[in-house]
């Protein structure tokens, strides 16, 4: 199943290309269909540079960032996989870029995270003890996991998105996946 892309998702992907037509097509239409996009993808879009950022502003200015790159990329645009695979390299390039020019303009300062609303006490304790066990991963492990299971792409749209082979992308997930079974951790945290 891994190679095929379920229904759902070609569904998707249809919608998305023929929004990304509209917003190629120009006129009043084009306003409309990338308000469309817009929408769909941007709660994911601002998570996934927070995800490398730790910080919201950060976060936001990539998100704007990340659009008006789909926007220049639009005109004869054809989408082969998931419209979360060619954000995907932009967000994270984005991301890296933010975070160096932020280390050369200030001083480096723990990002704070009051502006996030607070979980209830048990499931931030389980949030912290998953981001803690996940944290034990290498960082190529645990990008494709987070890929595969919380952004839910196919394995053949992460080795896109990564710009590895699938072979590596297999092994990554493999490798994780052998990983948290075998930590004790994983039990407690997601029970028997």
């Amino acid at each position: 199943m891994d190679d095929v892309t379920t229904d759902r998702q070609l569904q998707q992907r249809r919608a998305d290309q023929a929004l990304i037509d509209r917003v190629s097509g120009g006129g009043e239409d084009s306003a409309a269909a990338f308000e469309t996009l817009y929408r769909n993808y941007r709660d994911w879009v601002v998570a996934l540079a927070y995800r490398f950022t730790g910080d919201r502003d950060m976060s936001l200015d990539i998100l704007q960032e990340t659009f008006m790159y789909v926007m220049r990329r639009a005109p004869g645009l054809t989408l082969t996989g998931q419209l979360k695979t060619l954000l995907y390299p932009s967000v994270r390039h984005l991301a890296i870029e933010a975070l160096r020019k932020a280390k050369r303009f200030r001083p480096y300062d723990e990002h704070t995270l009051d502006s996030l609303p607070a979980a209830p006490l048990e499931e931030q304790h389980r949030e912290d003890g998953l981001a803690a066990l996940l944290a034990t991963l290498p960082p190529g492990h645990r990008e494709v996991l987070i890929l595969r299971f919380v952004d839910d792409l196919q394995l053949s749209e992460i080795a896109v998105a990564l710009g590895v082979p699938l072979g590596t992308v297999k092994s990554r997930l493999h490798n994780a996946l052998a990983s948290l079974r075998n930590d004790p951790r994983t039990k407690d945290l997601l029970g028997p």
